[in-house]
C-alpha cells in the first residue's frame, strides 16, 4: 500500500523543494509556481514521506518508545559545552530534521586523530536521520584561525593550499565511504532525507563582496564584545598582536554558518572544545545576517524552532596532556603515508585500561551494550588486551576501511575468537580498481622536463596510465583531468577544487595549469590523484629515481650500462658481440631465479611495437 501523502505535507514539500526558486518561507502559491517550473511529483512525494517518518519518530520519542539522539550523544561523552538552551535544543531536534556541520581548515596536508573526534557526533546524527555537512575551509585557511595561538600562522602559498585542499577533500571522501559501510554494519536504516554533503567554503566566500559583507554583518557587529574574547586578549597582550583578518575570522565562520543555514537548513555547528568562542560568534553572526535582510519576501522566520545552536566535544590530548596538532609535533595523522596503518593500530593498542572504555565510546559506533560486553571480556584476561584490539580495529575500519583493519589485526596476531568482525569486501590491489581505501600515494616528485611531454606521456609518467598508448586512449576518451578551469591562466583558484578534462593539446598547454610554477594536480577516475611537485632535472638525476617512460632508461639500456660499469671495474672493455652474450646470460639467469616470470610471446612483442609506433605517430601529430 502506498504511503498516504496529505495536502498539508505535500504543500510543505512543495515549499521546501521550491527553495531554489525563491526564499524558504514560500507561500503555497509560490510553491505551486515552482512546481510548474519542473519539480517532479515523485520528488514531492518523497519529501512528504520523509516528513511523515519524522513526525512518527518525534511521537515515539515523546512517548518514550525511542531514545533521543541528544541523549545518545551525551551518554557517549560527546557533549562538553553547549551554545544554547539544552532543553530547547532537544525539542527542536525532536520536532525538526535540522542539519549539522563540522568544518576543518586545510592548514596541513592531512587531518589527524584530533580532527576525527568532532566528526563522530556528526556521523551519529546522520545515522539517526539528520542531514550532515563536512566543510573544508578552502577560503578561511588563507586567513588562519587564531584560536589558542599566540603567534600568527605562517602565510601559505597558493600551491600549498591547493595541495592541502586536494588531499583533505579525498580524505574526507574516504571517511564518508567508510561511514556508510559502518552504518550498514551496525544496522542503521538508510534515510533518503538524511542528505550528506562535502563542501568547500571557497564556493561562496570567493564571490562575497566587501559591500555585502559590510552591509549585512560588519556594520551591525560591535568591537567591544569581540575585544573581550580570550583569544583576542591573549594574542594582543602575550602574543605577536592580531591582524585585521584574524580579528574578523569568526565573522567569516559565521558567514559559512549563515550560507548553509540559508541553503541547506543547517542549524547546528559542532567543533572541538577550543572552538566554543567561534561557534558562539557564528551563531550571533547568523542571527545578525538573518535579521538584516531588507527584502520582505526574502525574510526568514525567527521562531524558536529555527534558532541556530552548537556544541563542542572534549579536547583530545596525548599522554602528557598536550593537544594533538601539527604545531605541537604530536599529531597521529590519518594519511597512511604519514602515519602508517600499522602505527595507527599500535597507537590505540598502547592505550591504558583506564582510558580504553572512554575511547570505545568516543571513536566507535559500537552499541553501549556491546562495549560493556567487550570490557567484561577484557577484565577477565587483561593480558589479551581485547578492548584495545577492538578499539584499534574499529578506528582503522573508519579511517582506512575494514580490510586494512583486518590486515593490521592479523599482523598484531590478535585472535578475535569466534567470527571475525564484519568485513566490507573491496577490490584487491591487483584488480586495478582504485577505491578511497587502496588509492596509491598522491603526492610525488618529478623533474621539470616532464612538462615537455605530451598529455598521454605525462599520464604515463605519473602512473595514471600503464603506457603511452593507454594514456592516449585516456585522453581521447576524456577520462583524465587536470586541476584548474579553462580561461584561467593561473590554473587552480587557491582554495578551490575544479577539474578540466585533458585533451590532445600541445605539451606547452599543460604548463598553464601549473600552480606557483611548481605544482601540477592530475586525476583519473574518482580517487586516483597525483599531486606532482616539479624539481630541477639535476636534483632528479641525483636522486637516482626513474619515472615510467623516462627517456634512455629502458630495461636493456640499463642492463648494458650496468654490464659496462662492472666490466670497467675489472679493466675490461666489452665488444658488441660480448655484450649480446652477456645480456642473453643475464636474461637466462633472471628467468632461472624467478620461475614465475613469463617471457613475452611473439604476438605480445608485436603489440608493444605497434603501441610504440602509434604513440610516436600521435606525438608527431601533436607537434
Amino acid at each position: 500500500m502506498a504511503p498516504r501523502v496529505t495536502f498539508a505535507s505535500l504543500s510543505r514539500a512543495q515549499a521546501r523543494a521550491g527553495a531554489r526558486c525563491g526564499p524558504k518561507n514560500l507561500t503555497l502559491a509560490r510553491a505551486d509556481a515552482c512546481q510548474a517550473r519542473g519539480i517532479a511529483t515523485s520528488y514531492l512525494r518523497k519529501v512528504g514521506e520523509g516528513e511523515r517518518r519524522w513526525e512518527e519518530r518525534a511521537q515515539r520519542i515523546q512517548d518514550g518508545e525511542q531514545r533521543h539522539v541528544w541523549d545518545v550523544l551525551d551518554e557517549r561523552g560527546y557533549i562538553k559545552d553547549v551554545a544554547g538552551n539544552t532543553d530547547k535544543i532537544k525539542e527542536i531536534m525532536r520536532v525538526k530534521r535540522i542539519g549539522a556541520y563540522v568544518g576543518v581548515d586545510p592548514t596541513a596536508d592531512s587531518m589527524h586523530i584530533g580532527h576525527l573526534l568532532p566528526f563522530m557526533p556528526l556521523f551519529w546524527m546522520w545515522f539517526h536521520g539528520y542531514p550532515a555537512v563536512t566543510l573544508l575551509g578552502g577560503a578561511t585557511a588563507r586567513i588562519g584561525d587564531p584560536t589558542d595561538r599566540l603567534t600568527s600562522r605562517e602565510h601559505m602559498s597558493n600551491s600549498d593550499i591547493s595541495k592541502n585542499v586536494t588531499k583533505l577533500h579525498f580524505q574526507l571522501s574516504r571517511l564518508w565511504r567508510n561511514v556508510v559501510s559502518l552504518r550498514d554494519k551496525y544496522g542503521y536504516e538508510a534515510d533518503w532525507a538524511a542528505k550528506r554533503h562535502l563542501l568547500n567554503n571557497n564556493m561562496w566566500l570567493q564571490g562575497l563582496s566587501v559591500y555585502d559583507f559590510t552591509k549585512r554583518l560588519a556594520r551591525h557587529t560591535r568591537i567591544g564584545p569581540m575585544l573581550t574574547r580570550d583569544t583576542v586578549k591573549r594574542k594582543m597582550t602575550e602574543g605577536d598582536g592580531m591582524s585585521l583578518s584574524e580579528f574578523m575570522y569568526p565573522l567569516f565562520q559565521g558567514w559559512d554558518f549563515w550560507h548553509m543555514y540559508n541553503k541547506l537548513g543547517i542549524q547546528m555547528q559542532i567543533g572541538g572544545s577550543d572552538q566554543f568562542g567561534n561557534i558562539v560568534a557564528g551563531i550571533d553572526a547568523l542571527k545578525t545576517i538573518r535579521e538584516t535582510e531588507e527584502a520582505p519576501y526574502a525574510k526568514m522566520s525567527t521562531e524558536w524552532q529555527h534558532e541556530p545552536m552548537g556544541f563542542t566535544v572534549p579536547l583530545l590530548t596525548d599522554a602528557s596532556g598536550v593537544k594533538f596538532g601539527k604545531t605541537a609535533g604530536n599529531a597521529i595523522w590519518l594519511d597512511e603515508f604519514k602515519t602508517s596503518a600499522f602505527e595507527l593500530y599500535g597507537y590505540f593498542m598502547r592505550r591504558s585500561d583506564d582510558e580504553v572504555e572512554k575511547l570505545l565510546r568516543l571513536f566507535t559506533f559500537m552499541p553501549m551494550s556491546k562495549i560493556q560486553e567487550t570490557m567484561e571480556q577484557h577484565r577477565e584476561d587483561p593480558a589479551q588486551r581485547v578492548a584495545q584490539h577492538t578499539l584499534a580495529f574499529e578506528v582503522l575500519s573508519l579511517v582506512h576501511g575494514s580490510q586494512k583493519a583486518l590486515q593490521e589485526a592479523q599482523q598484531h596476531k590478535f585472535r578475535f575468537g569466534g567470527e571475525l568482525p564484519h568485513i566490507i569486501n573491496e577490490p584487491s590491489p591487483d584488480s586495478g580498481i582504485v577505491t578511497p581505501n587502496n588509492a596509491p600515494r598522491s603526492d610525488i616528485q618529478l623533474p621539470r622536463s616532464i612538462m615537455k611531454l605530451s598529455p598521454a606521456k605525462l599520464l604515463f609518467a605519473t602512473g595514471l596510465a600503464s603506457s603511452s598508448a593507454d594514456g592516449q586512449r585516456l585522453v581521447a576518451q576524456q577520462g583524465a583531468y587536470v586541476a584548474g578551469q579553462p580561461g584561467q591562466a593561473r590554473g587552480l583558484v587557491p582554495g578551490n577544487l575544479a577539474w578540466t578534462p585533458m585533451k590532445m593539446w600541445f605539451p606547452e598547454e599543460t604548463g598553464k595549469f601549473l600552480i606557483d610554477d611548481r605544482i601540477l594536480i592530475l586525476r583519473k577516475g574518482k580517487h586516483n590523484v597525483r599531486i606532482v611537485e616539479l624539481v630541477s632535472d639535476e636534483e632528479w638525476e641525483a636522486s637516482g629515481e626513474i619515472y615510467p617512460g623516462q627517456p634512455f632508461t629502458g630495461v636493456v639500456r640499463r642492463m648494458k650500462e650496468q654490464l659496462r660499469k662492472e666490466a670497467a671495474e675489472d679493466g675490461v672493455e666489452l665488444s658488441p658481440e660480448q655484450m649480446k652474450r652477456a645480456l642473453r646470460a643475464q636474461q637466462t639467469l633472471k628467468v632461472a631465479n624467478n620461475p614465475d616470470i613469463e617471457l613475452p610471446t611473439k604476438h605480445e612483442v608485436r603489440e608493444r611495437a605497434r603501441e610504440r609506433k602509434d604513440s610516436s605517430r600521435s606525438d608527431r601529430g601533436n607537434r
